[in-house]
Order: structure tokens, then sequence, then C-alpha cells
């Protein structure tokens, strides 16, 4: 979404500023999506909303809640920027751009989707917004070399599994492996069934409500990743308020950020084959992981952006 609209309407006249403008009056003069584009860019710009679901600026954003709104196809921008909206949609535009700036209620929440690469996920207010580094390595199998061929996984586990999009990612990824997915929240796999659903991949996915492996009896695995919590008590009072609509077990990890992660370095190993691999995102939090285990020998993925923001340790490391 590269391309950058008009600041005037169609047939090249400004419309009077906004705020000056009634509701039904504000309706009336933006008519097509360019217009509409126009001022949620503004709106948006004026509001001072803070983009970090899966987009990194207004215009994005503006463009990602209007074409989903109106449930056109979101890489078809030159096709429909001139079309006119009728007036029965418009209302529900108005709505979803100021619920968006004036409520600071992210774009995901408001049409119900998240997307992690050509990936399309169901969401809403009971799961945090899919935006996990690991859809770029396992999108582009980079996760996937470190174990070998991913025809020979028969096993992996997606812990913190939230709305179940990464347990999808793992399914279309290692063909032959049994996946299961675990979240504590009961409210988080209910949103993870239907993504499940929608992918076709009930009889792939086995989802558990346990506390990380505590439902998970003696089963191994060649893979557990896990995108748990990990936002310190710092981070957490400085958030946006954006971040403040998505439920707070899915962000806040205590004073230093590593209370999941503690556990599951203790853990994991009773629960990986030999030379199995436990994938950890920590975010920017590198730092203190490292120095909360100085003797352990991490290796960091870096993302496209030069973020190490995910760790790798075989279950030899874990034992040693």
């Amino acid at each position: 979404m590269n391309e950058h609209p008009e600041n005037h309407c169609q047939c090249g006249c400004v419309p009077a500023a906004e705020e000056e403008l009634g509701h039904d009056e504000l309706l009336a003069e933006l008519v097509t999506v360019r217009d509409w584009l126009r001022y949620a860019v503004t709106r948006f710009n004026r509001a001072h909303i803070f983009c970090g679901h899966g987009v990194d600026n207004t215009f994005d954003e503006a463009t990602w809640l209007i074409f989903a709104t109106l449930a056109l196809p979101p890489d078809r921008l030159d096709t429909f920027l001139d079309a006119c909206i009728p007036s029965a949609e418009r209302a529900a535009l108005f709505d979803n751009i100021e619920r968006r700036a004036s409520k600071r209620i992210p774009t995901a929440y408001l049409v119900n989707e998240a997307w992690l690469g050509a990936y399309r996920f169901y969401v809403d207010e009971r799961v945090i917004i899919p935006r996990s580094y690991f859809g770029e390595q396992l999108n582009n199998s980079v996760l996937a070399s470190w174990i070998g061929h991913p025809e020979t996984v028969t096993s992996v586990l997606d812990l913190c599994t939230g709305s179940g999009c990464l347990a999808i990612l793992m399914a279309e990824i290692f063909l032959n492996a049994d996946v299961a997915a675990a979240d504590i929240s009961k409210d988080a796999l209910d949103v993870a069934v239907r993504n499940i659903a929608d992918y076709g991949l009930e009889d792939r996915i086995e989802l558990f409500q346990c506390d990380l492996f505590e439902s998970l009896g003696g089963r191994l695995f060649d893979l557990i990743l896990c995108n748990p919590p990990y936002v310190t008590a710092e981070s957490m009072e400085a958030l946006p308020p954006e971040y403040l609509h998505e439920p707070t077990l899915a962000l806040s990890a205590g004073e230093d950020g590593l209370t999941i992660i503690r556990r599951l370095i203790a853990e994991a190993a009773q629960y990986l084959h030999p030379n199995g691999i436990l994938a950890v995102e920590v975010g920017h939090n590198r730092h203190l992981v490292e120095n909360a285990f100085p003797n352990l020998p991490f290796t960091w993925l870096t993302t496209y952006s030069g973020v190490s923001g995910i760790f790798l340790l075989h279950r030899e490391d874990l034992t040693g």
C-alpha cells in the first residue's frame, strides 16, 4: 500500500473542514473510497493514533480499515479508489473511523481480522492481535531450516497459542506433524477453534486449556514454539492506549518480563525429543534474557527489520 491519495475530492474541490460539518453533511460530502481514505488519514493524524498492529503508518491503517469494512480485496487499491460508496455503507465506515480515532480501538478488533503474511485470522478482544516475529520466520521457512527437513517433523507444540495463528502456520509447514496448541485462556481457545475450522485443520490441531505444560502428560515434541507474555512492568505503564484493549494476561510478564520465560527454560527439556528445539519470542528483551541466563548458548533469529527477537535452544542445551 504505497500509493497516496490526492487531498481533494474527485471533482477537484476541497471539502469544508470536517469539524465544521454535521454528521449528515459529512456523510454526504464523502462519496468515493478516495474521499474516505483522505478523510480517515487526516482524522487519524489529528487524533495521533498509534499504529502497531500489523501496519506502521496512518495511510496503511486507513486503507486496511476502509477496505475491510467495505469487504473489498486489500490488494486492489487502484481499482476501487474512485468507486462510490452507497449511503447505507457510509454510516458504518464513519463509525469505525471514529471508534479508531476517539476510542483508540485497534483496526483488527473493529474489522475482526489480522494478518500474518498471506494468512488471515479472525480476532476480537478475547485474544492478542497476531503480530509475532514467528510469522515471518515460519512463512519464509527460516525456523524450519534449523530443524532439518520439515517432512521429518512429527510433533510440534504451540504454547500461549492465543488465536491459534502460529499453530495453523506450523500445520501448514510441517505437513506430517501432529500439532498441539495450548493456552491458559478459555476465551482465547474459543477464538482458536474458529480459526482452525476456517482452515479446515480440526483433525490436525489439538487444543489444550492449561498453564504451559501442565496438561500435556508425557508427550514429546520435535519443536516447542512459544510467543509468551514478555512485557515488563515498566513497559506496561508506557503502552499506547491501543494496546490496553488487548488482554493483559497476554502481555504482562512481571517486573522484568521473564516470568513465563523462566518456566519455559526450566521445564521444556522434559517435553522435547532428543535434539528437539525450544523456540521463544522475546521481542526487544534479548539483553534481559542473556543477562538472566548467561550460561545458555542461545541462537538468535533476526527479523528483516533487524530485531533479534527469537531465541532457539536445543534440548541438550537445557539439560547440560
